[in-house]
């Protein structure tokens, strides 16, 4: 049987080798527990070795030191600094009818927004990466608009509503995300269509060129229509959005395979989704 595990800084492939039925009977996916093995090198990657795996019984192994926050891979960054930081760019946006849209959405979506991954598998893959995606696309959009004359409240808007139907694409549950009814048969840009004109709708006198404008930010941040786009970017902003996307999926991307790959020599392995091996310096440094 093989598994994979993971708790608040990293995952790690699990391997049980006896009493399959037994073990795999004590479980099943998403749920949190307890583990006893030993660490070994496979093809040069760390795995555990599982000499007997149960789920967690929550009361008794809290006096043991269980923790649930502990054991869901979360982003590196504090969720309540990047919330502030998100919150406070908000604020400060000089375009009323986009302040007080965003300010409904994030308060509606809280919970939510706080919580979720920005993916199932790709990039930001765990709890609070939406958040941090957003957070991150909010600072670098912010300088982009700066340096090309673009509306910077138009761009922070598409930031936080470019992905907002991943929040009904996905649902989140112990660290494990899955695509729900409405994900699998819409997915997340017309699920984000639709949220962003209901919300529009209920703000008095947003007008209706900039409710075509948010909406032609959602439907066109993939960038073009062969990676999903039901439409291309047709303005500056739109531009800016889609870019800023994927370069921060990229990046996030990069990081993540120079990180994990357990090679010691300059290049990781292939990287697939990337296409090409990556450089990480003198020595694997």
């Amino acid at each position: 049987m093989i598994l994979t595990l993971q708790d608040i800084s990293a995952q790690v492939t699990a391997k049980i080798f006896d009493d399959i039925a037994r073990f795999g009977a004590q479980f099943d996916a998403g749920e949190f527990v307890k583990v006893e093995g030993k660490g070994s090198f496979y093809n040069g990657q760390v795995q555990l070795i599982l000499s007997s795996i149960r789920r967690v019984h929550a009361e008794q192994d809290r006096r043991e030191g269980f923790r649930e926050e502990e054991c869901v891979l979360s982003a590196p960054r504090p969720i309540a600094e990047m919330w502030a930081e998100l919150t406070g760019r908000v604020a400060a946006m000089e375009n009323v009818h986009l302040r007080v849209l965003l300010t409904r959405m994030l308060t509606d979506h809280e919970a939510q927004l706080r919580e979720w991954p920005a993916a199932q598998v790709i990039h930001h893959a765990y709890r609070g990466g939406f958040l941090e995606h957003i957070v991150k696309m909010a600072e670098v959009g912010s300088l982009v608009a700066r340096a090309y004359g673009a509306d910077a409240d138009v761009v922070l808007a598409g930031v936080v509503l470019h992905d907002i139907g991943k929040l009904q694409e996905l649902a989140y549950e112990g660290g494990t995300a899955s695509y729900t009814r409405d994900g699998n048969l819409l997915g997340h840009i017309a699920l984000g269509l639709i949220l962003v004109r209901e919300a529009a709708a209920g703000v008095a006198g947003f007008p209706i060129e900039l409710r075509s404008h948010l909406e032609h930010l959602v439907l066109s941040h993939h960038g073009t229509r062969e990676h999903g786009s039901p439409t291309e970017p047709k303005t500056l902003e739109a531009f800016i959005l889609a870019t800023v996307d994927e370069l921060d999926a990229k990046i996030h991307q990069v990081r993540r395979a120079m990180r994990e790959d357990a090679g010691d020599g300059e290049f990781t392995a292939w990287h697939k989704r990337l296409g090409r091996v990556l450089y990480k310096g003198p020595n694997g440094a």
